[in-house]
């Protein structure tokens, strides 16, 4: 009776002791203690988990992990949109953090299938961001107060620009063809968050091809891009700062924020 006992209470703790998160698609990520060793395969979460307090802990990243200046020396295992399988599975990860892609979900379900607990992030609004930083510090068992002060900052701006008089905003995601993004994007949202209407909000798909006369049907009044010469004139904000899910899309947010309240001084 003692032995099934202590049986029982080991159990109880064993279970206890899991970790359990759940990802941007509804699945359950269960570790049976805080990982250890973390492959990113998205730069936006190489970041998060920077931020998470947990970049310690990571063992690889794919390109265009960049920030912070650390991450620039973490082992390479391809591209978000090219996953290397032999370099992730050689770093032994316990754990993968990943974005699921036309490009990357082949290998990112490839990597679930072998057992690896696989962390699927889908980032649409802007509490998404320190959601996930939150997330990935319990799958990490690390703490930051970096999730706190984006709730802060966005709030603040927030009360600061969202009852602003609007602002009709084109925001620009490539020239050939011409590209931009509808109201589900995270760009959206901070174009709203700033007190703008994003002409494009409507459209179907998340990232679509319009042509000129949309664009001077749409009649917008600022145009916002991160291509560095873009062919109509507009207001340049670094992708790193805008298009990433990552805290710094507040340092874009602030800069967007600045050239739409411009814009209401100037009329």
């Amino acid at each position: 009776m003692r032995l099934l006992l202590c049986t029982v209470l080991l159990t109880i703790g064993a279970v206890q002791a899991q970790v359990r998160v759940t990802d941007d698609y509804g699945n359950e990520v269960a570790l049976k203690m805080p990982a250890q060793r973390i492959v990113s395969l998205s730069p936006h979460l190489t970041e998060l988990v920077y931020a998470a307090g947990a970049g310690a802990k990571l063992v690889g990243a794919v390109d265009f992990s960049d920030f912070p200046p650390e991450a620039r020396r973490l082992p390479r295992v391809g591209s978000d949109a090219a996953i290397d399988l032999e370099a992730v599975l050689a770093l032994r990860p316990d754990l993968i953090v990943a974005w699921p892609n036309a490009g990357s979900l082949r290998a990112v379900n490839r990597l679930a299938e072998l057992g690896i607990p696989t962390f699927r992030s889908e980032p649409r609004e802007l509490e998404d961001i320190p959601r996930t930083i939150e997330k990935l510090g319990a799958l990490a068992g690390t703490s930051s107060g970096a999730a706190a002060s984006f709730r802060k900052r966005a709030g603040e701006l927030e009360k600061r620009y969202s009852r602003r008089p609007p602002v009709r905003v084109f925001y620009q995601v490539w020239d050939r063809p011409l590209q931009t993004i509808n109201g589900d994007h995270v760009i959206s949202k901070v174009i709203r968050l700033c007190g703008g209407q994003n002409v494009f909000a409507a459209a179907p798909t998340i990232a679509p091809e319009i042509d000129r006369e949309a664009l001077l049907r749409a009649r917008p009044e600022v145009t916002i891009t991160s291509i560095a010469s873009p062919p109509p004139p507009a207001h340049f904000i670094p992708g790193e700062l805008i298009q990433r899910h990552t805290p710094r899309l507040l340092d874009g947010a602030e800069r967007l924020c600045r050239i739409l309240e411009a814009a209401r001084t100037a009329r």
